[in-house]
Formats: structure tokens, sequence, C-alpha cells
């Protein structure tokens, strides 16, 4: 689905840098990790505020595996806090969650809590905010594609559209990546066809709503053609 207006239906973001914002300042790669999380909760509720339907963040990729053990745990635990400490936020703000992403290689521990964060902010309608764990774009639509050749339906653009992880969901209106690096990384390549892109410089820790609200200024004015004249 899309939205032909000049006001953003769905944003996407690649939460990057937080490595690099912690290593800049002595710190552990974990701390920059740490001071991210801050952020999506900023963020998060800031888009509430302003009427996004839609937000979703890359949280961890198919591909963050290959990162040091130890770091990789740490960002197992730090999902696991997240989820319980930001559950009275999400409901205090009308906020639905949402998980996309191959979850099946989680602990059990943190797929239940997912799970019992998505069911418990399930009657919430306002912001959704969407989080891309274990996600990688390439897997989602070879699951989808998969999905289709089993209920034996034809190959076509709808019915891969109904099979993703973000089905009935709206299509990618505004994309950020932080951190000044210029590429998508396997994210929501579906999902993004016609989206406004935006890079920054900041890296993640260090992105406010001051640049959210910029951003937001500056697709405003850019003309949505779709392939159209």
């Amino acid at each position: 689905m899309t939205n032909p207006t000049n006001s953003p239906s769905h944003i996407a973001i690649i939460m990057d840098g937080n490595g690099r914002w912690a290593k800049e300042r002595g710190l552990k790669r974990t701390a920059g990790h740490e001071e991210g999380a801050k952020v999506v909760r900023e963020i998060t509720t800031h888009c509430s505020d302003l009427g996004i339907k839609y937000l979703t963040l890359y949280a961890f990729s198919t591909e963050n595996w290959t990162r040091p053990k130890i770091e990789v745990e740490f960002l197992m635990k730090l999902l696991e806090r997240y989820f319980k400490s930001e559950l009275a936020i999400y409901l205090e703000n009308n906020v639905k969650f949402k998980a996309i992403g191959d979850l099946s290689k989680f602990s059990k521990k943190l797929q239940k809590v997912i799970q019992d964060t998505q069911e418990k902010t399930q009657h919430c309608t306002g912001l959704t905010q969407i989080l891309a764990l274990n996600y990688g774009s390439r897997d989602e639509i070879t699951r989808a594609i998969k999905k289709v050749n089993e209920q034996n339906l034809e190959i076509t653009e709808e019915n891969i559209n109904n099979n993703l992880d973000t089905a009935g969901i709206d299509d990618v209106d505004i994309l950020i990546r932080t951190s000044g690096e210029v590429r998508v990384s396997n994210y929501m390549l579906w999902q993004i066809a016609y989206a406004e892109m935006f890079f920054t410089k900041s890296y993640w820790p260090e992105f406010t709503k001051i640049e959210l609200d910029d951003i937001l200024s500056d697709f405003k004015k850019r003309e949505r053609r779709f392939g159209g004249i």
C-alpha cells in the first residue's frame, strides 16, 4: 500500500552508529547501544505525538549474528530489558508494538517477552512501533514467496505483499539512515520502492527530535510522482 500525500504514514530508520559514537568517547560499544535505546524511546514518543501511523526501526539484522559473541549476548539482554521497561511507555502513549523478522532464532525467553509485548499492546490505536529483529529483507521476501507457494497461490505482487512480515502496513514514505553511511543494507527492499531517502551524519545516539522535524519539513517539499509525470 502506498500513501501518495505529503504527510508521511510510515517512517523507517536504520539506526546506525552506536558503536562509533561510543568509540569516539572512549567507551565500550555496549555503551553506544545503551544510549541508542534511549533515543528509540524519544523518537517513538515524538512520532506518536506527531500522529505518524508506523515507525519501523532496524534493531537487529540477520547479519548482526557475525558480531563478537559478547556484543551479541549484550544486545539480546538489552532487548529483553528494553521490552520490560518500555511496556508502560507503550501503554501510556497508546503505542502498539509489532516485531518483524525471523524470531525463531532468538531464545525462547526473548521470544516470549516479544510475544507478550505484542499481545499487551494489541488494543493500542495510536502509532505502531515496528522493530525489525533478526531481519533481512531478502530473507523476508524469500519466506513470503514460500508462504505463497504453500497456499498454492499465483506468484503476484499482491500475493507476495500479503505474505510479507509487514502485510497490511503502508509502504515506507521516509527512509532515514544515521551515521553518514549511504546504503540500505538489506532493509525493507520491497517496502521502500518509492520512499524518500534521507542520510544524516549524526550517529544514532545523537539523533534528535529536531533533526527528525527538519527531515519531515524537507519531505513535505518533495514532489512524489510514483513513476508518473
